[in-house]
């Protein structure tokens, strides 16, 4: 009896036995495992794991360590966290990285906080290093450094530097530029030269150009520098993608601001050096304008600068400017009253709500997803007018529309962001106490200055909220671990200023790592390809030096990434 219980038992295993072996013989082995960590995954109901299998790019299995050491095979090769975190690429909404790596090879540049002197220094070295340069470009002054430094003349501040070079320098907001006389002179700016349209020529008690431009102005000195050849664009994007991916940076979408953008990461992916996924926003003029866009080109533009990498169904619009001293976003309310605007100035718009509305029913209806730079509420209001028209329009094309730098947002229209299906594309880089938001504050006023970014009310009315640098405007880095705790916290992340910035709308920091995740590749158009870790995404993964979910949120602005994978791919590594 004992024997025939045996016998059937066997005959039972042995299905199994053989199923279990067909298995091992059929899974293919992964290419690479990373095991004996804590993997955040950004998928709600599973957040971490504790391995991963990588295996053509993609993610092949992830679990406990049982679950994926099945996978290993002779020649895969297994990496042991050693308990150290992992989780999967950061993907910066906002970014500006050939700009910022022209600025980093090519420019003069110095710190936001530097003072006269520390100015005037930088530029004797980049003068005498460049003696026979017509110019001399660079930044990025402070927003507020005119109101902290009293200069008689900016204009005769940098004639005493060089009288021989053209200094066009910006401001840490990018909308600004400070200019000697060689400069104005080259740009046929003087007494009797009008402002453009949106913009400001700030004058002396005489009337002469005092070499401060404001928004539009900077094009008149901008246009006639000496542009960026290809080679240097191409290596202004190599640069700024490698310092990305040492951010664990592995998503971005470039904010539009240069026409040599689009082409120059089209050529680094085209050289198979362009090692992220990269939504690229469409230049479109900048400042006053007649008119429709041109749509033709646009559509052109999307299908000429398109790779692999590279995404092209997004445009910029710029529908105002900043809320600092300049005072150029578009605010309901009056700013503070100043001797150049007056006791009811409100900013100013580069585009009425009618071209704002025929453009975005438009590109809309061409499927390319719109950023709108809307600095304060007012521009804020207008915009979501043009996107409830759209959507009349057009039916709801799925499409997010974004709202950039939409930190002053009137309490009534919290709610449309989500009734229109609308993105809030905030930089949480500049969301605490600093020099630069001292200067924005003094502008708006005490009261509504330092309500500025309204992220829990956003987030719990269910609209998205996705984060980006601005880097090179504003920030010195791309560093998105500043953002991500200062979202938390709403404190200076380096302790360098006293104080909280509206406390009362910190978020959690597993809201904040969603934001910079999974809503981030949302707002690439990617979250079935990236953002978080599910077999079959891509392989978009960085591993840190600390454990996010471990350490005080203080720490969490000191985070390193020792290795940032891309498409399975290392592309960095501090080992």
């Amino acid at each position: 009896m004992n024997m025939n219980i045996k016998y059937i038992f066997l005959i039972l295993l042995f299905p199994l036995l053989t199923a279990c072996n067909s298995l091992s013989q059929t899974v293919p082995p992964a290419e690479l495992v990373l095991q004996n960590g804590t993997i955040y995954t950004a998928v709600p109901d599973k957040p971490t794991v504790q391995a991963v299998a990588i295996r053509d790019g993609k993610y092949q299995a992830l679990g406990d360590q049982q679950t994926v050491t099945a996978y290993i095979g002779s020649d895969t090769e297994v990496i042991d966290l050693a308990g150290n975190m992992a989780m999967p690429g950061i993907n910066d909404t906002h970014i500006h990285p050939v700009m910022a790596g022209q600025m980093a090879l090519f420019e003069c540049s110095f710190g936001f906080t530097a003072s006269p002197d520390e100015i005037a220094q930088t530029l004797s070295e980049c003068a005498q290093d460049q003696p026979d340069a017509t110019w001399i470009r660079g930044g990025q002054w402070g927003s507020n450094f005119f109101e902290l430094h009293a200069l008689e003349s900016p204009r005769g501040f940098l004639d005493a530097i060089s009288d021989t070079h053209a200094i066009f320098l910006r401001d840490d907001s990018g909308h600004n530029a400070w200019v000697n006389s060689k400069a104005l002179a080259l740009a046929g700016i003087g007494a009797s030269t009008e402002n453009p349209q949106g913009g400001t020529i700030v004058r002396d008690a005489d009337g002469e150009a005092n070499g401060l431009l404001l928004e539009t102005a900077i094009m008149l000195v901008e246009k006639i520098i000496t542009p960026f050849t290809a080679e240097q664009n191409l290596a202004a994007a190599a640069h700024a993608t490698r310092v990305m991916n040492a951010f664990g940076i592995t998503g971005f979408k470039a904010a539009g601001y240069t026409e040599a953008m689009p082409a120059s990461l089209h050529a680094l992916d085209q050289r198979g050096d362009l090692h992220a996924h990269a939504a690229i926003c469409l230049v479109t003029p900048y400042g006053k304008r007649q008119g429709p866009l041109d749509y033709q080109l646009l559509d052109k533009q999307r299908s000429e600068f398109a790779s692999n990498n590279v995404h092209t169904n997004f445009v910029k619009l710029f529908m105002d400017g900043v809320p600092t001293p300049a005072r150029t976003a578009a605010m309901i309310h009056p700013y503070v009253a100043d001797e150049l605007h007056g006791a009811d100035y409100r900013g100013d718009m580069h585009l009425t709500a009618e071209q704002l509305t025929t453009d975005l029913i438009e590109l809309d209806k061409r499927g390319f997803t719109v950023k709108i730079h809307t600095a304060g509420d007012g521009a804020v209001r207008v915009a979501l007018d043009a996107i409830a028209a759209a959507r009349e329009a057009n039916g709801n094309s799925g499409l997010q529309h974004e709202l950039a730098h939409a930190g002053y947002i009137d309490p009534m229209d919290i709610p449309r962001f989500k009734a229109l299906g609308v993105a809030a594309d905030f930089s949480p880089y500049l969301w605490h106490p600093s020099p630069i938001m001292d200067a924005v504050i003094s502008a708006v006023g005490e009261q509504r200055g330092p309500q500025y970014w309204p992220t829990k009310s956003l987030l719990q009315a269910d609209a998205s909220v996705i984060a980006g640098s601005d880097w090179p405007a504003a920030v010195p880095s791309a560093d998105p671990w500043v953002g991500l705790e200062a979202l938390v916290t709403r404190r200076h992340p380096k302790g360098q200023a006293p104080g909280s910035l509206w406390p009362e709308e910190a978020v959690s920091l597993q809201q904040a790592l969603q934001i910079y995740t999974l809503a981030g590749a949302r707002a690439l158009k990617l979250q079935d390809l990236t953002g978080s870790i599910e077999v079959g995404k891509s392989a978009d993964l960085i591993v840190l030096d600390r454990n996010l979910l471990a350490v005080p949120i203080e720490d969490v602005s000191e985070t390193q990434v020792l290795r940032t994978y891309f498409r399975g791919k290392l592309v960095h590594s501090v080992e």
